[in-house]
Order: structure tokens, then C-alpha cells, then sequence
């Protein structure tokens, strides 16, 4: 059929002539087999929001050409043995400003569960453990050329225990002690003890811009967030896993705010050799236990100011 006989509504002039932003398409799954040489290959069914911005002279986007890009580079991508998630985003942002001519912008984020094997900390029993990954690439034209940064992060559950409930449960705990041992004896219980303390499920987020020439790991993401916590979950636990995980997380509580200033450190010391002007985003969500709402803390800044923020206060601390 001669598609040049339908009228192609999109190209009319809008009754109202507004620059708009992003148009697109969201929820798009997809399938996403990597194969890796004498490794068992990594499936993922990863989610894409694919985005242009439209002209005022335009009424709409040829929709069709967002979901049609994420499914070429991806089709492309199953040949491929050695893939990079951020990379797959960046190329269907280019694929989308060759389709869409008009665009001076495009946007593509992709959000995956990513599984990870661990062990329990005792038993050492083997489990899957679920993660998220994350990818976001931003594309603009530049006269001629197309600029685009990309990003790479992951989101990771962990427990966080509070200090201020542990320490007023302690205090507590020390006054009830002192009506019937001495001082020292109460000391020495109150250091060897770990008192209550109610807790959170924490949710750890890192985004981080992947700069030319350099390769971030999600893996390496993960593991910065899930050290960064008071203690890390497992979904398989024996009585002595579980008494490991509560036992470490009282001797280690971190409040929401510790969570993040943690992941920063941790990415200052292990990416400290990229661009000062890396974008860095890092989040956390502590799902509280005993309010009804939760609590958050967020830095987002370049690499080079963090690492400048991290050597004032070492400078102080001497």
C-alpha cells in the first residue's frame, strides 16, 4: 500500500504554537540477551522512555520512530559480546535525532532488574539477590555535530539502623544498670552490648556519568551502595545469618544523611581518576519504621567539587 496516500497529520501547524519539551514514548520493555565469552550470558527485560522535544511549528512527533529506534539498536546489540547499557541508550538518542530531523534534543532512560548471586554471611548459603540498573543518555544538536552524555547507576535495598533511637535506648538502658552495678561494670556492658535501635529498609541510588574513553561497572555501583547502609540484605538467611545481619547493622547505624555522605567517599576513592566535571547523583530513601513517612537525603554535584568538599574536611581534621 502507497503509505504517501494518508495525510501525514503531524507535519500541520498547531492552533497553538508551543515549543514543547519532551514527546515520546514510555514503557517500552524489551529483551535484552548479552551474550559473554565463557560466561553464562546476562538476560534483562529493561524498560525505555525514549523523548524528543518538538518544534512550535510542528503539531506532533511521528511517535512510531521512538519505539522503532530502542527495538534497532537492540536487534543490533544481541550480536554483540561485549554491551554497555549506557551505550545502548546513547546510540538510540542518536538514531532518534537522524529520524527526527526537527528535534534539536533527545532523551532515553532505561531501568532493568539486575540480578546479583551473593552468600549469606554465616552458612554461606547461595542466593539471587535483585537489583536495579539504570541508564540515561542526553543527545543535542551543536551546529553540525550531536553532542551526548551519558549515565550509568543502579538502585540497591539495604537496612540502616538509627543512632538517635539507639542512643536514647541506651542511656536508658545505662540508668537501669547504674541502680545495681558500679560504674565500671556498667561501662563495660554498656561497650560489649548492642542496644535497640528501630529500623529501616533503605533504598541506595548512584547515577553517574559515563565520560568518553572511561567504563563505569554497575557492579562496582552496587557494591558502593550496599557498603554504604548499615548492613546489607540477603533474602536467604538462616537463625545465625540473621543474628549476624541484626548484630552488625546495631554496631554500625547510619542516618539517611551518613548513607549518601558514605557513597560519596566511597566514589571519590575509587573514580577519582575521571573528569572533574563527571555529574554525580546520589539518593537515598530510608522507609521508616516506626512514621508514616520516610526520609531522604540527595547530593548531586560534579566529581571535581566533591572531591574538593572531601579534601577540606581531611585539611580540617589534621
Amino acid at each position: 500500500m502507497d503509505l504517501s496516500c494518508f495525510p501525514d497529520t503531524q507535519e500541520k501547524t498547531p492552533t497553538i504554537p508551543v515549543h514543547l519539551t519532551r514527546v515520546g514514548v514510555t514503557g517500552v520493555k524489551k529483551l535484552l540477551k548479552i551474550e559473554r565469552d565463557r560466561k553464562r550470558p546476562i538476560v534483562l527485560i529493561p524498560t525505555f522512555d525514549a523523548f524528543v522535544d518538538l518544534p512550535s511549528t510542528k503539531r506532533g512527533i511521528h511517535m512510531s520512530r521512538n519505539p522503532e529506534a530502542i527495538s534497532e539498536v537492540l536487534e543490533e546489540a544481541v550480536e554483540e559480546t561485549t554491551v554497555e547499557i549506557e551505550s545502548l541508550c546513547a546510540e538510540i538518542v542518536s538514531r532518534l535525532l537522524k529520524k527526527h530531523k526537527y528535534a534539536k534534543r533527545a532523551e532515553v532512560s532505561m531501568k532493568s532488574d539486575f540480578m546479583i548471586l551473593k552468600e549469606s554471611p554465616i552458612t554461606r548459603h547461595k542466593t539471587q539477590e535483585m537489583t536495579n540498573i539504570m541508564a540515561d543518555a542526553i543527545g543535542y544538536r551543536d551546529g553540525d555535530e550531536v553532542v551526548i552524555r551519558k549515565m550509568i547507576g543502579a538502585e540497591v535495598v539495604g537496612m540502616t539502623v538509627c543512632p538517635c533511637a539507639q542512643e536514647s535506648t541506651r542511656e536508658s538502658a545505662k540508668i537501669e544498670l547504674l541502680k545495681f552495678l558500679d560504674k565500671e561494670t556498667t561501662q563495660k556492658v554498656l561497650e560489649t552490648v548492642s542496644f535497640a535501635s528501630h529500623n529501616q529498609r533503605g533504598r541506595g541510588m548512584i547515577m553517574m556519568e559515563v565520560p568518553a574513553q572511561h567504563l563505569i561497572r554497575g557492579e562496582d555501583i552496587i557494591r558502593i551502595i550496599e557498603d554504604s547502609m548499615s548492613a546489607p540484605v540477603c533474602e536467604l538467611l538462616k537463625r545465625t545469618d540473621e543474628n549476624a545481619v541484626v548484630v552488625n547493622a546495631h554496631k554500625n547505624p547510619m542516618f539517611v544523611e551518613d548513607c549518601v555522605r558514605n557513597m560519596v567517599q566511597k566514589i571519590i576513592e575509587q573514580y577519582s581518576h575521571l573528569p572533574d566535571d563527571t555529574l554525580v547523583t546520589v539518593r537515598q530513601v530510608n522507609e521508616e519504621s516506626i512514621h508514616r513517612h520516610n526520609a531522604f537525603a540527595e547530593k548531586v554535584a560534579m566529581l571535581g567539587d566533591l572531591k574538593a568538599e572531601i579534601t577540606n574536611v581531611e585539611d580540617q581534621n589534621k
